[in-house]
């Protein structure tokens, strides 16, 4: 049976990425934080899986990372910290995670002679759109430290495969939205603050930024198209070549709940204008011509399920704004 590991595979896309895999018969070791715990994050229904096995630690460790890559044929490198605005508060810490800790994944996939390695970028390193909808070639410009983070990150990985052959892929989701997602991203944010009763005003930033979301079994087909590619070295876009503000997404989720409430806009959830950025719209077609992937959940429906899911988990979400 293949061996896969999957760093970050506790939290919202790693998790929902694992029980796809393991749905597929792979057996899959999954890397994460340690945590005296012991918690499996969103993989806790999953211990008694005879396919999953949970290794905690921390992907800065390069002696950890090595040890459990020893273990595997393929290795899918989520693991990251991702909210933009703690990015302000400390741009080390990013650097030390998704920098550092993508050359311990590379490095020990060339040491350890892996065969198939993906590492997962993001659309922030585009910055805002210069032509739309944005394909792999459009200019990267980092107008945050997650996205400088993400972007040094990615180019280390093109470096790998330059210098050393390392067969290495990487995917760059847009916005990505589903069941499991924190309350940090948008989406969940709304439909939190919309089902919670004693909520009066929906507390939002700016309105006006375009997004482009793909529902998270979208993005797991799409991984796992990636992971089948016997094509080394290339970026791969993954989105829907739709986008939509924030502002008009918030009415389409009222509609979809029929709650009316009054937004307030809050100075503390709004970027620095040059750092925010205003629009991003995938071009998906290198990925629909090497492995015919598509979205097949267009915004509506993902939405549909998504509120279903944060109706149902209500109790996991404060009212607290965290960066």
């Amino acid at each position: 049976m293949k061996k896969i590991l999957i760093t970050g595979g506790c939290g919202f896309i790693g998790s929902n990425l694992t029980n796809f895999f393991l749905k597929k018969k792979v057996k899959v070791i999954v890397l994460d934080k340690y945590n005296f715990q012991n918690s499996y994050g969103w993989l806790e229904n999953s211990r008694n899986n005879k396919n999953l096995k949970v290794e905690l630690g921390d992907v800065r460790d390069f002696d950890f990372v090595n040890n459990v890559i020893k273990n595997v044929d393929s290795v899918i490198h989520l693991a990251a910290l991702i909210g933009i605005p703690y990015s302000y508060v400390s741009p080390l810490a990013y650097i030390q995670t998704n920098l550092v800790g993508t050359y311990n994944i590379l490095e020990s996939c060339k040491i350890n002679k892996i065969k198939n390695t993906i590492i997962t970028s993001t659309s922030e390193v585009y910055g805002s759109s210069q032509y739309e909808p944005m394909d792999e070639n459009h200019p990267t410009f980092s107008q945050s430290p997650y996205a400088a983070s993400k972007n040094a990150a990615d180019e280390l990985a093109k470096s790998y495969y330059n210098s050393f052959d390392l067969p290495v892929k990487i995917i760059r989701p847009f916005n990505t939205f589903g069941p499991r997602q924190s309350a940090r991203a948008v989406i969940p944010n709304i439909i939190f603050q919309l089902t919670d009763k004693r909520i009066k005003n929906v507390k939002l930033g700016n309105l006006s930024p375009k997004r482009d979301y793909t529902y998270v079994d979208d993005l797991c087909e799409a991984y796992y198209k990636i992971y089948n590619l016997k094509k080394f070295g290339e970026v791969y876009n993954v989105g829907t070549e739709e986008n939509i503000s924030i502002g008009d997404l918030y009415k389409v989720i009222c509609k979809i709940m029929k709650i009316k409430k009054k937004i307030k806009v809050e100075k503390k959830r709004k970027r620095k204008s040059s750092s925010e950025v205003s629009s991003l719209r995938s071009n998906f077609n290198k990925l629909n011509k090497s492995t015919g992937w598509k979205p097949t959940t267009n915004l509506i429906n993902g939405l549909k399920k998504t509120i279903i899911w944060i109706k149902n988990n209500q109790n996991i979400y404060k009212d607290i704004y965290n960066i």
